[in-house]
């Protein structure tokens, strides 16, 4: 088919894409020029060739690459620039799987991923046109369709017209450490959510607006209503690609205190194949314990069965999610935990002593931190002294009165936008789960992590002031109904 239309074509492993690239230019000399483009990426033209060239050789570089926010372009104008000796170099040295799929790790390793930045400027780095999905496909597909002439459009007018074929962004940097947290998609949930449970078509604008936004994981578990079936709705059709989706198992609320082995093992694959069903996949990102008790509960036959459907591919990834520090040390002590989520938030001095060791953690093993409670289900940002009482805090005049004088001290914008500066601010800390029940509060969300965190100064300076709840606030379980 290619070569009926004059091209040439080379053929070659389907397991080792490096070795292709050296065999098709087998027959030029080390020196040679070469441009690496995937078909998936259709908008790159000569000009941008060009202009890469021109860096390429009056800089004297070895690599050079344009891909994404780091060259100021969409993801998908995507083109690596280096010499063919360095590829045949990488061919003979390299030995993993990865370097031989990929190409060019070999090169990034030695020579450093030297970005082209003519365009850094442009600022158009949270959009899309590459095509890995069936969204990326459609969007494409709308930008080219009254294209007349689609061989001689530049990248340029491309990506102008893609702007108006795309979920738009809110706001010109990505927040991937925004978490978006789906209970309120599933049920009223939150002590200070007014507006209840949002409808299907005001969920999906919720959720592509997070996700054009930048946020890379969406937070739901079985125990949540509908939520992992409303996801698994508006996902469909190209953008489950485009996330993690984190969710959590059944609390196992009707397992028989004395279950054996395979009552155990029907109540735990019955919560991971409703989840599957529900979001549509045929297997799980990151399944988490809803109870970190779990991890020993019935003798440890629970997290047993949950390594042996990782082990098949059923689960990706295990995580647990914790109440309090002892709950944390044994997630952290657990080897095949990676994800943990825990409750935090700038009132929340629980965990200060355990904080070196999430970072020790950190460096032993791949371990993701998310934090949820950031606003302690809305109360912190809530002048309402009655929602207080409710969350067994009898000073909450005292509290309110902290919050607007720090807001004030640290020249943040309102409360909400204290809380989250504060936890943003934290290094260990990979993402913020946040429940949005409106478009409002995404956009809100959006800009407050958007704009610089707090600075050590001010952090300290809240440590040392703030007023010390206690565990039956800190703790929504405890709350008043």
């Amino acid at each position: 088919m290619v070569e009926s239309y004059g091209f040439s074509c080379a053929r070659g492993s389907l397991e080792n894409t490096l070795e292709r690239f050296v065999n098709a230019l087998s027959d030029y000399d080390d020196s040679t020029i070469v441009f690496r483009l995937t078909a998936d990426n259709v908008f790159p033209d000569g000009k941008l060739l060009d202009d890469l060239e021109h860096e390429f050789n009056s800089k004297n570089l070895d690599y050079l690459c344009c891909n994404g926010e780091a060259s100021g372009l969409p993801y998908g104008i995507s083109v690596e620039v280096t010499r063919l000796r360095y590829l045949r170099e990488a061919n003979r040295e390299s030995e993993s799987v990865y370097d031989k799929e990929h190409v060019t790790p070999y090169l990034i390793r030695k020579f450093g991923a030297h970005h082209f930045e003519k365009y850094k400027n442009f600022q158009k780095g949270h959009f899309r046109c590459t095509i890995d999905c069936l969204d990326d496909y459609l969007c494409v597909s709308k930008v080219f369709a009254d294209v007349e002439n689609p061989i001689n459009i530049s990248a340029f007018e491309l990506i102008e017209k893609l702007e108006t074929c795309q979920w738009q962004p809110i706001e010109k940097h990505p927040v991937p450490k925004l978490v978006f947290g789906a209970a309120q998609l599933g049920f009223d949930y939150g002590i200070a959510n007014k507006t209840g449970q949002p409808n299907e078509l005001l969920c999906q604008k919720l959720i592509k607006t997070a996700i054009a936004n930048g946020v890379m994981f969406l937070d739901t578990a079985r125990a949540y209503g509908r939520s992992e079936e409303v996801l698994g709705k508006v996902l469909h059709g190209g953008w489950k690609e485009k996330v993690t989706i984190v969710t959590k198992l059944s609390p196992l609320l009707e397992c028989p205190v004395h279950a054996t082995k395979e009552t155990i093992k029907a109540f735990v694959d019955a919560s991971v194949y409703q989840s599957c069903t529900a979001l549509g996949v045929k297997n799980l990102d990151v399944l988490m314990l809803h109870r970190a008790a779990h991890i020993d509960e019935w003798e440890g036959m629970i997290w047993q069965r949950l390594l042996q459907l990782k082990a098949s591919n059923v689960i990706k990834e295990l995580g647990v999610s914790v109440q309090n520090p002892d709950e944390l040390e044994k997630a952290l002590s657990t080897q095949e935990i990676t994800f943990i989520q825990m409750p935090f938030n700038i009132m929340d001095w629980r965990w200060d002593s355990m904080i070196a060791k999430i970072l020790s953690a950190k460096l032993e093993r791949k371990l993701t931190i998310h934090v949820r409670s950031s606003l302690l289900q809305g109360l912190l940002s809530s002048n309402d002294i009655n929602l207080w009482k409710k969350a067994n805090v009898e000073n909450g005049e005292e509290v309110i009165q902290w919050l607007v004088k720090q807001t004030t001290f640290c020249a943040r914008l309102n409360t909400t936008d204290l809380c989250l500066s504060y936890v943003n601010a934290q290094n260990w800390i990979d993402g913020i789960v946040i429940g949005m029940e409106t478009l409002e509060q995404v956009i809100e969300n959006i800009k407050h992590l958007n704009s610089p965190s707090l600075n050590d100064m001010e952090i300290q300076q809240i440590k040392k002031s703030r007023p010390k709840l206690n565990d039956i606030t800190l703790n929504p379980a405890f709350w008043r109904n």
